[in-house]
Parts: structure tokens; sequence; C-alpha cells
């Protein structure tokens, strides 16, 4: 999903959530500590250099159960990125603590 697509999404809700790759739900107390653009250039193992551009976010949660982050923060957070960092509209990646950051 790209940036702007998310963006599209993020207008039509009341409660934000993210769903792991394994089906578990992120609990809803998470913070987004990080918004952020990634560029990694690297060649692979036959060669070939690629160069990926990502828009990251990192989610987080602690024992603040009280927190919830709204729909509008998160479009005021990825604004004040987008402003600040000039990032541009690539595809999302999103770190998740668990025993590490995945």
């Amino acid at each position: 999903m790209k940036l702007s697509e998310l963006k599209e999404v993020i207008g039509s809700l009341e409660n934000l959530n993210f769903e792991l790759p394994n089906g578990e739900m992120v609990p809803s107390h998470y913070h987004v500590t990080e918004v952020g653009q990634v560029v990694k250039n690297f060649i692979d193992c036959g060669g070939t250099v690629r160069h990926e551009k990502v828009v990251n976010f990192q989610l987080w949660y602690s024992n603040d159960t009280d927190h919830r982050l709204m729909p509008q923060r998160l479009m005021d957070i990825i604004s004040l990125s987008e402003s600040k960092l000039n990032i541009e509209d690539a595809e999302i990646e999103v770190e998740y603590q668990s025993d590490t950051i995945g």
C-alpha cells in the first residue's frame, strides 16, 4: 500500500487498528514512534544493483493502556513528516515491537 492510499483510508476511519502478518491485532494502545522515509541502495546476490524507497512507520506499545491514536492524529503526523522530511508517495513498511522489532 502506498502512503496516498493509506491517507485515503484513514480519512474514513473512526479508529485505527493494525493487523500483524500472523493475524494478531496490535494492541489498541500502540504509539507511532517514528514516521520516515528509508532509502536502501544495495547489490543482491546476483550482482544486480537495486534501489528501494519506503515510507516507514514504527509501532510500539507499553503499559500506557489509556493511549489511543486517533485517525486525525496520524494524519497530522504524516503531514508533518511529508513537509519536514519531503517524504514521497512510496510503499509503506511497518515495523512492530515484538520480541525484537519485526
